[in-house]
């Protein structure tokens, strides 16, 4: 990205140069999770503040400073060494410094680094002063648009070996009242949607992949429809994932409890014929209700072509 870091300095300085910042004070800084646009003059401002910025990877707090125009003392501080280098961190507290701390992307702390240093900061008895801004999970509830959520839950990673995974995602899935936000990478995605269609194949799911970047997409559906929108492009598979599962009570009085085989099926026929007859095909198949079906498939069809 080509522009002149002093103009962001200057801007930041002007927004934001009148507020506190004070010292033996560690910032929790949010960086953004995609776009560089998106980061704020408040954080602009105390990076340039700060004494010493402290960093998931220290690559990517190098050039996060070198697009500011900046340049400070890193340490690097990540889940194998968050403790022993908390130390490094409370040591220049302790001589009346500043210091930033910022994951690689999104809010320190979040499915990231940064608890125990807080923990150990506070410990210390100094003042922890956190810095707002983007993260994934937050940006992924916004557009899931779960009407029917009665607050949520953040899951980020579930387990990756199989058994353990199925246990985990049956019990995200028995809270049926909140919406669950959780993080896939992209060589998994695949076998967590089949996972899900298989599980809860009526469970509207929003999926978001490359939050923030150029080629971001946003897809809300039933979970049953979801392996074969996922088929349909390779590119869909490609980046990082914040999957919203919406909260069941409104999908349930729609579908009438349906069995989750006859949803199953319902969804995979229904991408592929007119609702009627995928209906039809269904009702012969499972032995359900034609018009339970009907209006599981209406449901269906809508969350299908609910793309953004």
């Amino acid at each position: 990205m080509n522009i002149d870091a002093s103009l962001l300095r200057q801007a930041a300085q002007a927004a934001a140069g009148g507020q506190q910042y004070p010292s033996a004070t560690l910032y929790l800084v949010a960086t953004p999770i995609g776009n560089l646009a998106d980061l704020s003059l408040r954080v602009i401002h105390a990076l340039g503040l700060v004494d010493a910025l402290a960093c998931e990877d220290t690559r990517q707090g190098g050039a996060l400073l070198r697009h500011l125009g900046l340049h400070k003392p890193l340490i690097a501080l990540h889940q194998h060494n968050e403790r022993e280098a908390s130390a490094q961190v409370l040591a220049r507290l302790a001589a009346g410094e500043r210091v930033a701390y910022a994951s690689d992307a999104g809010t320190p702390a979040i499915s990231d680094p940064g608890a125990v240093l807080v923990q150990e900061v506070v410990a210390a008895g100094h003042r922890v002063l956190p810095l707002p801004g983007p993260s994934s999970a937050v940006t992924a509830l916004s557009v899931a648009g779960d009407t029917a959520a009665q607050g949520f839950a953040f899951a980020g990673f579930l387990p990756t070996k199989g058994g353990e995974r199925r246990v985990a995602l049956q019990a995200l899935l028995a809270a049926e009242a909140q919406s669950q936000v959780v993080f896939e990478a992209p060589h998994r995605i695949e076998d967590l949607i089949a996972l899900l269609a298989e599980l809860a194949p009526e469970r509207r799911v929003t999926v978001c992949r490359e939050l923030t970047k150029q080629f971001e997409t946003v897809y809300t559906a039933a979970a049953a429809t979801l392996p074969g929108w996922l088929a349909a492009d390779a590119q869909r598979q490609r980046g990082e994932f914040v999957l919203v599962l919406h909260a069941r009570a409104a999908q349930a009085a729609a579908q009438g409890d349906l069995p989750a085989e006859a949803l199953r099926v319902l969804g995979l026929l229904a991408t592929e014929l007119p609702l009627k007859q995928a209906v039809a095909l269904t009702a012969q198949i499972s032995g359900a209700p034609r018009n339970r079906l009907y209006e599981a498939g209406l449901e269906l069809k809508r969350s299908g072509d609910d793309v953004h």
